[in-house]
């Protein structure tokens, strides 16, 4: 009962990293119906600016906080210097973003070489319920995620901007008639998705190391994530997560790493197949 208590906080843990990097992949696929190639590697800048931070001398939690900030300022050049110039053309903006993550990563290759670096977690030891030990970080993981998707939703369903936005994602032509700035509200959208990343990247950088390839580990579980849960609503992309991710880190308990990915992909496909919208297609929620 013990290791199965383990394994399932852990699969928690892991589940939660994979909401915050699919909720900014999901925003910025139904705001602006395109599917950001590039968003695993505002992951992997995330896991690097705080690496960078924590080696030049700040205090890791000081790192982590900076990142996402820092990840979400290049995220908004990159879409007011690219990305905002194909929103007409979704094939060529996926192409764009494509070709914009071989440039971060192998950038980040570049500067780090083939190396796996480290990052200590700011909180270290464990806490003791019922008998049993769970490590403080990944609690502050689980944490911190709650807090992300109560503010996220706080944003989006309890004030003027956030009604601006759903303006803008229901019907662009009339928000725009309206007075809203449409690619204000996409450059802002966009910044918030690189963001999470970001933060996504530096929460887990302690757990899995730092490596050039890291983004790629996520990019296609994000991207089952959205699509199984629908694009076009808030809880969808976090529903998929929570299948996706839970499912990643629940098979490699019992089978092959290699055949849970496989069986990963192939269930979420079956899925997609019968509900081709997702799980909560059509639901504004």
């Amino acid at each position: 009962m013990a290791t199965a208590l383990n394994a399932l906080f852990e699969i928690l843990s892991f589940t939660s990293i994979m909401v915050l990097i699919v909720l900014g992949l999901g925003i910025i696929a139904s705001m602006m119906g395109i599917f950001n190639f590039a968003h695993g590697e505002f992951v992997l800048l995330g896991a690097y600016f705080t690496w960078f931070g924590h080696a030049h001398g700040a205090p890791v939690w000081l790192a982590m906080v900076l990142a996402p900030f820092a990840v979400g300022v290049i995220g908004f050049a990159l879409e007011r210097l690219v990305i905002r110039r194909f929103y007409d053309r979704p094939v060529m903006a996926m192409l764009g973003t494509y070709a914009l993550a071989v440039v971060m990563r192998e950038t980040v290759r570049g500067l780090i070489g083939g190396l796996y670096l480290n990052v200590p977690a700011p909180l270290v030891g464990s806490v003791s319920l019922g008998g049993l030990e769970f490590a403080q970080w990944r609690l502050a993981i689980i944490a911190i995620t709650l807090l992300v998707i109560l503010c996220s939703w706080t944003l989006l369903a309890m004030t003027s901007f956030g009604l601006r936005v759903r303006a803008s994602l229901e019907n662009p032509a009339l928000a725009r008639a309206s007075g809203i700035s449409t690619k204000a509200i996409y450059a802002i959208t966009f910044t918030f998705g690189a963001a999470l990343a970001g933060l996504a990247g530096a929460l887990v950088v302690p757990i899995f190391s730092l490596f050039a390839d890291l983004g790629l580990r996520f990019l296609i579980q994000g991207f089952l994530g959205v699509m199984l849960g629908g694009v076009g609503s808030f809880v969808g992309p976090i529903l998929g997560a929570g299948v996706v991710g839970s499912a990643s880190a629940a098979l490699p308990w019992v089978i092959s790493p290699v055949v849970a990915d496989v069986l990963v992909f192939v269930a979420a496909i079956g899925v997609m197949k019968l509900l081709p919208n997702g799980i909560l297609a059509g639901r504004r929620v």
